[in-house]
């Protein structure tokens, strides 16, 4: 079974400067994928090789199985990208009606009237776009991106510069849109909480290159190092405090008043410490384990790159 959008060890050369240095990732069906970088990482050349605006110098791109460039591959892709492709002198159900017409779709006003309910604007229909704030202009885009009921959404920075409760309004929607209208989304953004909120798998790129790749808990599993944060009831005895130190499978690294730090090997297993210090009687009151955030992990990225 072909992944929804697949790129294969793609390069993009623009103005004697290579923009994408042969990235390759996929995004499944029913991924909502996150895409992030700092500017100039290379995401906006992603977006328009993915799209047909650009072509690849090399490499393979495809979505929903086929080749980008035919007619039938980019209707059934939906997308929203900076500049919202909204005309302000007509009224958000003309605005749709327009690109409805252009996707050639049959029941016209009933996707209309489904496509407004879902992004919350059945009562702004009738009003000129050229009254709506930037939040409803960006839900009136979403809209649009779905009218003609695309099987892949590709979304570039839709929140930005729209205010926190516009945010959690198009976040919602997104969700809602990939769940119950079942679109795979691809969704550029420098926003770290609303991926983190949102996405279950990413790409992180930086100067054209794919720095970290997968399942978002994994990678901050795999960046937090698998931290595992032991609360005792009292501080326990030194005697038991070198036996641990002398288990190096169980990775004691630090040890502060009621607290133990350990970062286990592979093959230990959590229940594996709980145990051996229940048996030595010390009381547990809280385990936890650590893991990174996305910031952790886009600032690790950072770092690395910076001092390469």
């Amino acid at each position: 079974m072909h992944s929804e959008i697949s790129l294969e060890n793609v390069k993009k050369i623009l103005g004697g400067r290579e923009i994408l240095k042969g990235i390759s990732f996929t995004v499944e069906r029913g991924d909502i994928f996150g895409y992030l970088g700092p500017n100039g990482a290379g995401k906006t050349t992603t977006i328009r090789i993915l799209l047909g605006l650009f072509q690849a110098n090399s490499g393979k791109v495809q979505v929903l199985g086929q080749d980008i460039n035919t007619d039938e591959t980019r209707r059934k892709i939906g997308f929203v990208l900076e500049a919202d492709g909204l005309y302000n002198n007509m009224t958000a159900e003309e605005n749709l009606e327009y690109y409805a017409r252009i996707y050639e779709i049959s029941n016209i006003q009933k996707r209309i009237d489904h496509v407004l309910a879902s992004v919350g604007l059945v009562e702004r229909a009738r009003d000129r776009v050229g009254t709506f704030s930037k939040g409803m202009r960006q839900r009136l885009a979403l809209a649009r991106s779905i009218v003609h009921d695309p099987e892949v959404l590709i979304l570039d920075e839709p929140t930005s510069g729209v205010d926190p409760s516009g945010q959690i309004e198009l976040r919602k929607i997104m969700l809602d849109v990939a769940h119950k209208e079942k679109k795979t989304v691809f969704l550029s953004s420098h926003n770290l909480d609303e991926v983190q909120r949102i996405c279950n798998r990413i790409a992180l790129i930086d100067r054209g290159e794919i720095k970290r790749y997968g399942e978002l808990e994994n990678l901050k599993k795999e960046m937090g190092k698998g931290e595992v944060i032991i609360k005792t009831t009292a501080p326990i005895p030194e005697s038991l405090r070198t036996e641990l130190k002398g288990l190096t499978h169980l990775g004691l690294q630090d040890q502060k008043e009621n607290r133990l730090i350990f970062t286990p090997q592979k093959d230990t297993e959590v229940s594996d410490i709980v145990s051996l210090l229940t048996g030595r009687g010390v009381k547990i009151e809280e385990v936890t384990r650590k893991e990174a955030s996305l910031e952790e992990i886009y600032s690790a990225i950072v770092r690395e790159v910076e001092q390469s």
